[in-house]
């Protein structure tokens, strides 16, 4: 119980009002703009918005923070294509992003998505989180409405889109993943020093059976449930060396996913 308590100071810590700060710059190719801001985890998803007057706005950008100076507080915030509230019944401005505009980061950081192994853990996980759960049960009808029984990140990304969920909780191995859903960035690892006796998979959920799709990525049934959660942070997470840590002290069938790892190279 006392590494559960730590995720609730986690979940009070990130659980915060969104973050806005305005682009200070912006790169010649229009990929990347900077921002002041006292502190920022590198990974923490939000839009770059324009304000067209003092009452309306558009979203021009999706965002992520590629880097952070702490000396000089300034951010590096990458831009994307922003698709989740596509309508062409809707106009369409031609705006680019320019100084003045405004970064949001952290939308939806109160909305959260538990992946848990079996119900047990799921809610001693959840009962310890004061956040928004979105339940597992959603995130298991939008994969079968997808045909992916394993989930791929862009799965995630589309849970995000449809539900404005910005934080994935993920079970592994007695710790607790705290991620950005959109940018798969590891925001905290924790204890959770928890008892697993079974697995569901692709994870806990009440949905009985998610459709697999004939062929593609995500098609095929999860065959275990660790090694396929891992490989997810592992791909989005390269340079996080207390997972490379983790990883090396972890079963010696996971070593494989060291070999991932840009550490020293």
């Amino acid at each position: 119980m006392k590494a559960l308590l730590l995720l609730i100071i986690i979940a009070f810590e990130l659980f915060g009002a969104v973050i806005k700060s305005p682009v200070l710059s912006v790169d010649k190719t229009n990929e990347t703009v900077t921002i002041k801001i006292d502190k920022i985890d590198v990974g923490v998803s939000g839009f770059v918005v324009h304000h067209i007057t003092p009452n309306h706005s558009a979203i021009l950008k999706n965002a992520v923070v590629q880097s952070f100076d702490p000396r000089t507080k300034t951010a590096t915030i990458k831009m994307s294509k922003f698709s989740a509230l596509n309508n062409n019944a809707l106009p369409h401005g031609k705006w680019k992003v320019q100084p003045g505009d405004t970064v949001e980061l952290a939308f939806g950081y109160s909305r959260s998505l538990l992946i848990a192994p079996n119900e047990e853990i799921y809610y001693k996980i959840a009962r310890s989180v004061k956040t928004q759960w979105i339940h597992p049960d959603l995130f298991a009808t939008l994969l079968s409405f997808r045909g992916h029984p394993t989930p791929l990140k862009e799965d995630f990304t589309a849970m995000a889109d449809a539900s404005s969920v910005g934080l994935l909780f993920i079970y592994l191995d007695q710790k607790v993943y705290t991620v950005d859903i959109k940018s798969f960035k590891i925001l905290n690892i924790s204890d959770a020093k928890l008892k697993q006796t079974k697995v569901h998979l692709p994870f806990y959920t009440r949905v009985n059976n998610i459709d697999a799709a004939w062929w593609g990525a995500g098609s095929s049934r999860m065959k275990s449930y660790a090694p396929h959660y891992y490989e997810l942070l592992v791909a989005n997470n390269k340079t996080n060396k207390e997972l490379y840590e983790i990883i090396k002290s972890a079963h010696p069938k996971l070593h494989y996913l060291l070999d991932e790892f840009e550490i020293g190279k």
